[in-house]
């Protein structure tokens, strides 16, 4: 799920009928257990805590259909590892890692700026809405460690729902970018967001897990908040450095549609400094948001049992992209 990332930070609105394409690259490590907002600290002193590594690259096609109207198309790539432990009597007997790669979900989207961009150079408003496709598979299997009998052998299963590439639901994007320049256009702050909304309970997919209301995995809803300004580097005049909050997160009740089933809903807070540099029509970000505060909240499936399950957050993300007008 991606936005508009500082409307038109660095340079003038993009011209009517031209195109500019984004690559992008995200890279998180997720071995922090929380139940709540209450850190899991003896999972890491036993060596028993799950080990995400995700990779995902973006690939992002815009045009300018008008000088108000922008339409793209957004193709994933994901990569992932979970590395996981094997606990028999309650004891940690050995760790494993699985594994998932391929597309993920393509998004469509249209967005248009509210106020006309000849009158407002500013300052302006961009509002989107957009349709994502169930592409990803989403019931990628891998070889897992099982114990059973007091024995300890293979069996093939559906790796977890934190590393399949896609989430099986046809889904609807919302999502919106502001921007205001102060000080003569020296500083500009700026705000954006996205909700992406999965009508679909679950995808039928199997998770493995004990509980019958978490036995297939739930099609989530998803949404993301970012804010804050943008300043010039010193003696520079294509390089400007961002900071910020950054609200991701997964609800436990989606906006449509049921929300039973296996998800780990939560949210993570963090600050986002980001350096940014354009020249002429190229345009490169680096960022890395430091987690602030993170919160495993209740799923459905948690208030029906009267349990708290646990998810694994990141300490940090690495963010990166480059993009260029045509």
């Amino acid at each position: 799920m991606s936005t508009p990332v500082l409307g038109v930070q660095g340079g003038a609105y993009p011209a009517e009928g031209t195109w500019a394409a984004t690559v992008g690259w995200r890279y998180q490590k997720s071995d922090r257990h929380f139940v709540g907002s209450e850190y899991q600290g003896e999972r890491d002193e036993e060596g028993s805590q799950v080990i995400n590594n995700v990779n995902l690259a973006d690939l992002s096609i815009r045009y300018q259909a008008t000088k108000r109207v922008e339409l793209s198309l957004g193709v994933p790539v994901f990569m992932g590892t979970r590395s996981q432990a094997l606990r028999a009597q309650g004891e940690l007997v050995e760790r494993y890692q699985t594994q998932a790669r391929g597309i993920g979900d393509i998004v469509f989207s249209a967005r248009r700026w509210i106020f006309d961009p000849d009158t407002h150079a500013g300052a302006n408003l961009q509002l989107g809405i957009g349709v994502k496709l169930p592409t990803g598979a989403n019931n990628v299997t891998d070889t897992f460690r099982v114990l059973s009998g007091g024995v300890i052998s293979n069996a093939v299963r559906t790796v977890d729902q934190s590393i399949q590439p896609g989430d099986g639901g046809f889904g609807i994007l919302a999502d919106f970018s502001a921007f205001k320049s102060l000080a003569s256009g020296k500083v500009s702050v700026y705000a954006s967001g996205a909700y992406l909304a999965n009508p679909q309970g679950t995808s039928g997919v199997l998770t493995y897990r004990g509980g019958e209301g978490e036995r297939l995995m739930s099609i989530a809803d998803q949404y993301l908040l970012r804010g804050g300004a943008v300043f010039p580097v010193p003696r520079s005049t294509n390089l400007s450095f961002s900071a910020g909050l950054r609200v991701e997160g997964v609800p436990a009740h989606d906006l449509l549609g049921p929300s039973d089933h296996f998800r780990r809903p939560g949210v993570a807070i963090s600050v986002e400094p980001a350096l940014n540099i354009v020249r002429g029509k190229n345009g490169a970000t680096i960022g890395i948001p430091f987690a602030i505060y993170r919160n495993r909240v209740r799923s459905v499936w948690d208030e029906v049992r009267s349990g708290h399950g646990d998810a694994a957050f990141a300490d940090y993300l690495v963010m990166a992209g480059y993009s260029r007008r045509f």
